[in-house]
Formats: C-alpha cells, sequence, structure tokens
C-alpha cells in the first residue's frame, strides 16, 4: 500500500490506519530536526529594531540558562521558548509550550507558556498597559520560576557581545528532548516545581 484509498477518515479501514501509523513513526522521528531547521531560519532574520536575531536570542536564553547549571528540560525550553515568533506572533508563547509540553517537565512548559506576561514587566508601562499582569497568576506553583526564568535567561539576553552558545552545540539536546516518550509522567513530573537554579 502506497496510499490510502479513503477520501474521509470515516472510510478508513483497520489495514489503512495501521499503514498510516507506520508512515507516521518516521516523521515523528524528525521533530527534532524540523525543530532545529525552524531555528535555523530565524537566524535569517532579526527582531525588527533589535541587535540580535530570533536564533542568537533562543541561544544566548539557553547559554545563560546552561551556565546557571540548568537541567536539560529548562535549556531546552530556553532555546525554544520564543520559536512560536515567526508562526505565531500574538501568542508565541503558548505555540511554543505546546511544542515542547509532551517532552518535558510540567513547570517548564507553564514557565514558557505564560513568559510573554511576565515578561511585559519590563516595558509594558512605556506603552501605558500594566507590567504587573504577572500578578494574576501570584500563588501558582510555578509563578516564581517564571519570574526567574524571565529575569535571568529571557529579558538580559540580547547582548550581541555575550558569548552565547552555537546551534551545533544545542542539536544533540535537542534531540535527546524530542526522542523520549510523548506524555511520559516519569518526565512530565506533573505539580513538581523545582524553580530556575541561580549560579553560585
Amino acid at each position: 500500500m502506497r496510499t490510502v484509498s479513503f477520501t474521509q477518515m470515516k472510510n478508513g479501514t483497520k489495514e489503512e490506519y495501521e499503514f498510516l501509523r507506520s508512515q507516521e513513526e518516521p516523521y515523528l522521528e524528525g521533530t527534532a530536526d524540523r525543530l532545529i531547521a525552524e531555528l535555523e531560519r530565524q537566524g535569517q532574520e532579526t527582531l525588527a529594531g533589535y541587535k540580535i536575531s530570533r536564533l542568537t536570542h533562543g541561544l544566548q536564553s539557553a547559554s545563560r540558562a546552561e551556565r546557571d547549571g540548568a537541567d536539560a528540560d529548562w535549556v531546552a525550553s530556553a532555546l525554544l521558548h520564543d520559536i512560536g515568533d515567526g508562526l505565531a506572533p500574538q501568542n508565541h508563547d503558548r505555540f511554543a509550550a505546546e511544542i515542547i509540553r509532551p517532552f518535558v517537565r510540567e513547570e517548564c512548559s507553564w514557565v514558557v507558556a505564560h513568559h510573554g506576561v511576565f515578561q511585559m514587566y519590563y516595558y509594558a508601562h512605556h506603552y501605558g498597559w500594566d507590567r504587573e499582569e504577572r500578578k494574576k497568576f501570584e500563588g501558582h506553583q510555578h509563578y516564581q520560576a517564571c519570574v526567574d526564568f524571565c529575569e535571568r535567561w529571557d529579558q538580559s539576553s540580547f547582548d550581541p557581545e555575550y558569548e552565547t552558545q552555537t546551534l551545533e552545540h544545542f542539536a544533540p539536546l535537542v534531540h535527546e528532548i524530542f526522542s523520549r516518550e510523548a506524555y511520559d509522567p516519569d518526565v512530565l513530573k506533573a505539580g513538581i516545581s523545582t524553580g530556575v537554579p541561580k549560579a553560585d
């Protein structure tokens, strides 16, 4: 079988769906490569008005996390937190969180999903907006982790002079994260907060 015969999903047979599953497995295995290609594409464009590209911002955030002794989940989250900028600029944070959610600790995907609101602390007042919008999440178990993520790794990573690791350096980590079994409870660790590590 090279293709299924149905034109409406409801008419597919068990044999056809088993065939489709066999085709899906190698596609899923290519997720890390597609993410790396998207990061590379982000290196071809700048954040309009900024000194660095979207790629460099992600690499710099991940470099800071790595140098602070962060684990693989945090480093991958820092690297990919803005990967949605090009495709979903109005909700890039939630877009990125949905990409990593099946493969990293719940704490990390929550922080990525909410970093856009928390990042407003640094600039919202210049537009007449509420820079304390993040306070609506006060009391959430991952609140402080998101504050720290933004302070230590996100808002500080727009510096063209910072010694930033390359995408090649982080590629094995991306492959490691996205080779995990999706939604593995031992990876997700729902309800557990470790916090953002701080360098000594």
